[in-house]
């Protein structure tokens, strides 16, 4: 490990479920020696199905956790807040997931840890930040795609809102937090003066509305939903019927439109001043779809792909078992085994979607509860003795 860009940094994480576990453990990839602290209980993701591995162990928990250590830890408890402040003198940053007053009761803040360690960053991930009026409210990354616009904007016109299917804004907070937190540690090792750094998952789902945002800002433009999960300004970039399924084509420049013509055709659809330029394609989507639709109902997903691969972006609508069970996916690397100890089993895990030369990072399974706390309290009482020493 000694290789990868962020060995040798300490990472204290307080943190549950996804956001804060998805960061830390991209730190962890990355090198950094992540101790995840848990009460005796453990994250609640270790009892979340629907498959569990033991007690106190899921694949749920498994996904967000690779390559970290665990460590049970009570603040309210003098002998495990001085554990706590031994490891803050020899860490990095300090995170948490937790709601947005609570850092500062719990002294997992900077202010209350510069004394021990003024180097120290802390990492905040809360639902609405930790200042205003909802620094108390909980909130899960579902409310933030209702509350931010994202729900109205998803799903088919004239449908109820939908979520998106996963839980992106989870992931997003916690990359931007990763980002945030290396930033300030970079700061920290040339100015010994560590921070504060804090992210909201309300304020990361607001952020990606990006150009439909700035629209509304500036314009006044409120982007409605458009049919078959269309772009709102560039076409054709829409979801099209094969004879077997689905398919997504995506002309986002005249280019690509020209090809498809080619491809398909249909050249005569380009001589029509209806769709001659992206404009007026826009001005005449409905119609063009129309004439769209019986030409791609002609082939299965199968054949409009071996026509349309590598001369415009265009991909197959595919079933999560037929998605991950894609061969595209085995020969990209992205799914790995994990040797998983307790349960004698090797786990299928999503690799690390970043390479380093090349190549994808060693994972390792997450630990068993309180797996690293014997060694780190024999280590925190080792140098105690040679401190008094």
């Amino acid at each position: 490990m000694t290789h990868l860009p962020l060995a040798g940094l300490r990472i204290i994480s307080f943190e549950q479920y996804g956001a804060a576990p998805y960061c830390t453990m991209f730190l962890a990839d990355f090198g950094a020696e992540v101790i995840k602290v848990e009460g005796v209980d453990g994250d609640y993701a270790r009892q979340t199905g629907p498959k569990t591995l033991g007690e106190a162990d899921s694949l749920y928990y498994q996904c967000f956790n690779l390559n970290k250590r665990s460590l049970i830890l009570d603040l309210k408890s003098p002998d495990d807040r001085e554990l706590f402040h031994a490891l803050v003198r020899d860490s990095d940053a300090v995170v948490n997931n937790i709601r947005g007053s609570l850092p500062a009761k719990l002294g997992i803040d900077y202010a209350a840890l510069k004394a021990v360690n003024p180097a120290i960053v802390c990492g905040h991930i809360s639902a609405y930040g930790r200042t205003g009026s909802r620094a108390d409210w909980p909130g899960y990354d579902f409310l933030m795609q209702a509350e931010a616009g994202i729900m109205s904007l998803t799903g088919e016109p004239g449908a109820p809102p939908a979520r998106v299917g996963l839980s992106m804004i989870d992931y997003m907070t916690g990359m931007m937090m990763a980002f945030g937190l290396v930033s300030a540690i970079r700061k920290a090792e040339r100015t010994r003066e560590g921070c504060d750094v804090d992210v909201s998952l309300f304020d990361t789902a607001l952020h990606q509305l990006a150009y439909q945002g700035t629209w509304y800002l500036n314009e006044g433009l409120e982007t409605e939903r458009v049919a078959r999960s269309a772009h709102p300004s560039s076409v054709p970039v829409q979801l099209y019927p094969s004879a077997d399924g689905w398919i997504y084509i995506c002309c986002m420049n005249q280019k690509f439109w020209e090809i498809l013509l080619e491809i398909t055709g249909q050249q005569a659809l380009g001589q029509d001043p209806r769709f001659a330029q992206m404009a007026d394609r826009t001005a005449h989507r409905d119609v063009l779809t129309a004439l769209l639709d019986p030409v791609f109902r002609q082939k299965t997903n199968a054949e409009w792909m071996a026509l349309l691969k590598g001369k415009i972006p265009a991909a197959p609508v595919e079933q999560l078992s037929a998605a991950i069970d894609n061969p595209f996916v085995a020969e990209s690397g992205m799914v790995r085994e994990v040797p998983h100890e307790r349960s004698g089993r090797m786990l299928r895990m999503f690799a690390n979607p970043l390479r380093l030369d090349g190549q994808r990072l060693n994972q390792a399974a997450a630990p068993g509860l309180d797996a690293d706390g014997p060694a780190l309290r024999e280590e925190y009482q080792a140098s105690a003795v040679v401190n008094r020493g």
